[in-house]
């Protein structure tokens, strides 16, 4: 190939990698904008007074932030002035919400990822009749849509008194969950077995090899699903709907949609809304920013096992 041709197929080549990078770079940027759009616009909602709510609503920017709405919606402002701000956020109870949802979410967190990790142990290093296929049955459950199991659940809360009550909230998902089995196992199999088989020829039995060698190296795994499991709980919605839809029992998924009829004139309070929303979401994004690398990082490993 003659020189000139050579040159050029190389200037072609290095032209070809930064437009395939900045390609990657617009897509990320149009991703990352659909994806926080809808938060700013209900963070800006929430900063604006409930009487300019349609005033400036193709503006990105509250002319005049204000926090009457958090004050509102926390019941820090008189019922007469809430009344005249278009609004009666302080009928509910919020931060009785918020600390049930905080109690709600705790409680799933620590038995689900408790039951799940004794649960992938076993499937992952001990020998019983049966263990393949009802490690099966938990996989393929995994496929079941959950709405499919409402209706059994709710006639079960129901016969055991639990309608209205935390117990009746938290039983479906107090357990363990098929995803949450199937990560750990995944990653238990990954321990080398001589550290196990070491403990056990000390006269270690199968839960001290657990509790002392296998959780130990298991940190990040465990913190990956407590991650998930925490803003699956913090956001669940239907389920507590279904079984303790009272204003004083109700989680702050439940309350939030109370805001649709909460002004006078039957409007939804949009202002008080998305200020209970944005209260509500802020958990969520604290626990992806102190443990969102860790996530990535149990799902690279543990998929690429």
């Amino acid at each position: 190939m003659p020189r000139p041709a050579v040159s050029a197929a190389i200037a072609r080549r290095r032209l070809r990698v930064p437009l395939g990078r900045a390609a990657a770079w617009v897509a990320l940027v149009a991703i990352l904008v659909v994806t926080l759009l809808p938060l700013w616009l209900a963070l800006k909602t929430a900063l604006v007074h409930p009487s300019e709510m349609f005033s400036h609503t193709f503006e990105m920017l509250p002319s005049e932030p204000t926090l009457v709405n958090f004050k509102r919606v926390l019941g820090l402002v008189s019922p007469e002035e809430n009344f005249a701000l278009s609004g009666s956020g302080a009928e509910i109870n919020l931060l009785r919400s918020l600390g049930r949802s905080f109690v709600f979410t705790a409680i799933v967190v620590v038995m689900q990822t408790s039951c799940a990790a004794m649960a992938a142990y076993a499937f992952a290093r001990l020998r019983f009749r049966g263990r393949d296929l009802l490690f099966m049955l938990f996989v393929a459950s995994m496929m079941l849509p959950s709405v499919v199991t409402f209706i059994p659940n709710f006639i079960l809360m129901k016969e055991l008194g639990w309608i209205d009550t935390m117990a009746g909230m938290v039983a479906p998902f107090a357990l363990m969950q098929g995803f949450s089995v199937f990560f750990l196992r995944q990653f238990f199999l990954s321990i080398p077995r001589d550290l196990e088989e070491a403990a056990l020829l000390e006269g270690a039995s199968h839960w001290r090899v657990f509790r002392a060698v296998a959780l130990p190296l298991s940190l990040t795994p465990l913190v990956t699903i407590a991650t998930l499991t925490a803003i699956n709980m913090w956001n669940e919605f239907f389920w507590p709907y279904l079984v303790a839809r009272g204003t004083d029992d109700a989680v702050l998924p439940v309350v939030l949609q109370s805001f649709r009829t909460q002004r006078p004139q039957g409007q939804p309070d949009w202002t008080g809304l998305m200020a209970a929303a944005t209260l509500a979401a802020l958990p969520a994004v604290l626990l992806l920013l102190a443990f969102g690398r860790r996530v990535v990082e149990s799902v690279q490993f543990t998929g690429g096992k």
